[in-house]
């Protein structure tokens, strides 16, 4: 799912079926499904948008930044060399170059060409 509020352009959360707290709480083949999906959302970002790199990740906890501490999830970052900049610091303020909805529009599309 895209983030509502994403740290970059295209930050997608990757959630398993299963509603849980830790990744302890998986089963096998549940881990291994939740890194596939990590895999191919990774791989459709860099088709839809192409990043330069990417930073993907996971918040256990409240204490460690969990937005939604009850629901594992995985964060895909996209990134560009120069994306960070004086706006966040100064004027608390974030510059996102597309709206969730273009994003979305070109995540769609290009699934459409994988099926």
């Amino acid at each position: 799912m895209l983030n509502r509020y994403p740290y970059s352009n295209g930050h997608i959360l990757v959630v398993p079926y299963r509603h849980t707290a830790d990744l302890d709480d998986l089963e096998d083949e549940e881990l291994l499904d939740l890194m596939r999906l990590v895999r191919r959302c990774k791989n459709l970002l860099q088709q839809a948008i192409d990043p330069q790199g990417f930073n993907i990740g996971l918040n256990l906890g409240l204490s460690a930044g969990a937005g939604i501490a009850d629901h594992v999830h995985f964060h895909i970052v996209p990134r560009w060399k120069g994306d960070t900049n004086f706006m966040p610091a100064i004027a608390d303020t974030k510059v996102i170059p597309q709206s969730l909805d273009e994003v979305y529009r070109l995540l769609v599309e290009k699934l459409k060409q994988q099926d």
